[in-house]
């Protein structure tokens, strides 16, 4: 029987999320969303008979002050508008007036095109909101969003408007009580646990390499949340060159456990790639087929705790050539229910297609499998604990921070 009711997944997607570019030699390079879409429609999972595809609009400044201060929404578009002319008097101007909200900065640099850019890539979060609410899709991906660092106030870590806490206070403003959010970039997602420090109709979880070692510097065990929201923020800050198999234990023993308590109504993912042993910015020594799992895990997690409501994001994620593309990817292919076998060969005019993209000499020189051949086996929680274990010791701090607030026992739960 023909399915007259469309397809029940969507990615968010248009060529203008390019135009997203600090700088050509900067690492937030917009060749990695553009390789990741077109790997994805090369390996066939854009169908549009199981994904439908949702515009990005810009969004507005009243969208946008739902997370953000106008003061700071003013300020982005101001240094937009200065950084048309790109003379080296003017950009150390601009980094002069604006360092202080971090613009203008090594992380942030200001192009002209800055604020409509970023504001579209936060109204394509949104708009994938609006889907899911209002009952239209189930699952939705905008892998150009996730991005987690940007402040009430201020630009971070390659982030100007925080796309994930606009969509879960767009939700929270329909009348949604629990929307939980989990974090799985090598950073610690701060400004989405900020945006709802003191509210418990959220849930934040970021499992991200220690606050000790990489930036932004924060994300322990003992944040918690704030006053009217204690257990609501939950970091697990694992050790670096965790690997697979203690970055999946350090999931599973934290997070459908907390789902399971607070009940979600949806599920929103943070699935930065930049946690991968290629990627310059971090150290946690994950394969594409470690996070291909914790994208699966998503996808269960959103099932059995959520309804089936599942928004995904991008996030960070540095290397175009090796990574972010096939992990992207498979997460495409995973909420549009037609996973990408691990085993998948990456077809040859996609490879030329990168190697013109990132001007290599040799297409040969480009992956050529959709696995890193890696085993993801882990060590459950459920086998015990070894308290001589840094993973395990990061853990437990956690689970003796904030499951009991929960109902849950820390060692057994």
């Amino acid at each position: 029987m023909e399915n007259t009711a469309g397809p029940r997944s969507a990615l968010v997607w248009d060529d203008s999320f390019l135009e997203y570019r600090f700088s050509d030699t900067h690492p937030m390079d917009p060749v990695r969303l553009k390789l990741t879409h077109r790997l994805a429609a090369a390996l066939g999972v854009l169908d549009e008979q199981k994904l439908t595809q949702i515009q990005p609009p810009v969004a507005t400044d009243a969208q946008l002050a739902s997370v953000h201060s106008i003061d700071y929404i003013a300020q982005v578009k101001a240094a937009s508008a200065d950084a048309v002319s790109q003379d080296a008097a003017t950009l150390a101007h601009i980094a002069e007036v604006y360092e202080a909200v971090g613009l203008g900065t090594e992380d942030c640099p200001v192009f002209s095109d800055l604020h409509e850019s970023s504001a579209r890539i936060a109204g394509g979060s949104l708009a994938a909101a609006k889907a899911l609410w209002a009952g239209d899709v189930d699952r939705v991906v905008n892998f150009a969003g996730g991005m987690h660092h940007a402040q009430r106030s201020a630009a971070s870590g390659f982030c100007i408007y925080n796309d994930a806490a606009i969509a879960i206070q767009y939700m929270l403003d329909q009348g949604a009580q629990r929307v939980a959010y989990v974090d799985l970039d090598a950073h610690h997602g701060d400004g989405v646990e900020q945006a709802f420090w003191n509210d418990p109709r959220v849930l934040t979880i970021s499992i991200h390499e220690t606050g000790l070692m990489l930036f932004p510097g924060t994300g322990f065990a003992k944040d918690i949340g704030g006053p009217q929201a204690e257990g609501y923020a939950v970091n697990v800050a694992v050790p670096a060159s965790v690997g697979d198999a203690g970055f999946l234990r350090a999931a599973h023993a934290v997070v459908p456990q907390l789902l399971g308590a607070f009940d979600p109504q949806v599920l929103v993912t943070q699935h930065g790639a930049d946690g991968h042993w290629h990627d310059p910015l971090a150290d946690l020594n994950l394969s594409v087929d470690g996070q291909r799992q914790l994208m699966l895990d998503a996808s269960d997690w959103s099932e059995d705790y959520a309804d089936g409501k599942w928004l995904a994001l991008g996030g960070g994620g540095y290397s175009p050539m090796k990574v972010v593309p096939r992990a992207w990817a498979h997460l495409v292919g995973i909420a549009a229910g037609t996973p990408i076998l691990a085993k998948t060969e990456i077809p040859q005019q996609w490879r030329e297609l990168a190697a013109s993209e990132l001007s290599l000499d040799d297409a040969s020189e480009m992956v050529a499998s959709m696995t890193d051949g890696a085993d993801v086996w882990w060590r459950s929680w459920e086998i015990g604990y070894d308290p001589a274990d840094m993973i395990d010791q990061s853990i437990m701090a956690t689970r003796k921070a904030v499951f009991p607030m929960h109902g849950l026992d820390p060692w057994f739960d």
